[in-house]
């Protein structure tokens, strides 16, 4: 063989064997992935219903004058925490002022023929008793007498009557609380139908709840009531302490009442929703970070054991109830000793390899 085809063959040989390797190695199963996941237990769950109620003073006066008459004098504004009987407007006296002064007149009047005719008639009784008169004239003079009493106790309590109408003038507190809104001002003519403002205690409320009919035959005293503002925070916890024994007819609803714990610092007519819990029962319960939706369905990932070993992920999908606290009761779906996945939830798909960590019983409902 030529030198030159020798040194190409040589050459060739080379490539081809530098070509040649070994096959690669099979490739093996994707390691699990490191999962937080908790066990599925039976927890006691409340049965509840949020309403909207509404907060009430047991003592809640609105002011009304019981005479009519132009204001003059306002002591108050709107906020002043009032005591009992404590003055808040005038209405002009000076006409009833007027009208008793002359009663008091006439008053003295009566007391003076009252006087005369009693002394009269004990004049006239000794005269009768020595003989000296007939018993016709001491009998006018007992006539005058009575008449003359009469029209005086007769006086008298129409001047009684016409200064506590004074009194009226005067408007007072019917007990301590917080003067309301005051729509009237300084000059106004007020009648009997005038609202002058109101006065309201804060350390008496109570709040009104109108419960469904069909929700009748569970209500009872003692039932448990969180008061809840708009976010759901828990302004307040309380029992109900009244269920009418009538249904509402316009509401077709049934009123219970709870009393407010004076710490809550809610206020008079105040609107808020009211949780009752009407019974309490164990289901099975699932963390809130461990639920997903997906088009409106509820899903969970459970740490589903693999036959070849391990775990793996299964997406299940669940019916829950309302949330409660940190979990969801759920209906169906999962039971008792379930795994269900809460991190990485969102890099997890079926039939991935999962190695659920240390396994912690879900938080039980608060």
């Amino acid at each position: 063989m030529p030198p030159f085809e020798a040194i190409c063959l040589a050459a060739v040989l080379a490539i081809a064997s530098g070509c040649k390797q070994a096959a690669p190695p099979a490739a093996g199963p994707p390691p699990a992935t490191p999962v937080q996941a908790a066990t599925v237990v039976d927890s006691a769950v409340p049965s509840t219903e949020t309403y909207v109620a509404t907060i009430k003073s047991r003592r809640s006066a609105t002011m009304q004058p019981q005479v009519d008459g132009n204001l003059t004098r306002i002591f108050v504004k709107s906020g002043d925490r009032v005591k009992a009987g404590q003055v808040l407007m005038q209405i002009d006296p000076l006409k009833q002022v007027a009208t008793v002064q002359s009663q008091q007149g006439t008053e003295q009047q009566q007391k003076a023929l009252y006087q005369f005719n009693k002394s009269d008639l004990a004049r006239q009784k000794q005269l009768f008793d020595s003989g000296i008169i007939s018993k016709q004239a001491y009998e006018q003079s007992l006539q005058a007498f009575q008449n003359s009493k009469g029209a005086f106790d007769s006086a008298s309590a129409l001047t009684n009557t016409q200064k506590q109408q004074l009194a009226y003038y005067q408007i007072r507190a019917p007990f301590a609380g917080i003067v309301g809104d005051i729509p009237v001002h300084l000059g106004d003519y007020v009648s009997p139908t005038t609202m002058l403002t109101t006065v309201d205690e804060n350390n008496d409320l109570e709040a009104y709840i109108y419960l469904p009919t069909e929700r009748a035959a569970q209500v009872h005293n003692g039932l448990a009531v969180d008061l809840l503002d708009n976010s759901g925070t828990v302004l307040a916890h309380s029992t109900i302490d009244f269920v009418s024994p009538e249904v509402d007819n316009g509401l077709q609803s049934v009123l219970a009442k709870a009393s407010v714990p004076a710490s809550s610092h809610l206020r008079n007519g105040q609107l808020v929703n009211a949780r009752v819990t009407f019974s309490t029962n164990r289901q099975p319960t699932v963390p809130v970070l461990a639920v997903v939706r997906i088009g409106g369905q509820s899903f969970v990932y459970v740490a589903a054991p693999n036959p070849k070993g391990g775990f793996v992920a299964h997406q299940a999908a669940v019916n829950l109830g309302e949330p409660v606290g940190n979990v969801y009761p759920v209906l169906s779906g999962l039971k008792p000793g379930d795994r269900v996945i809460l991190s990485g939830i969102q890099f997890l798909q079926e039939g991935v390899p999962v190695q659920p960590l240390s396994p912690q019983p879900a938080a039980p409902p608060s």
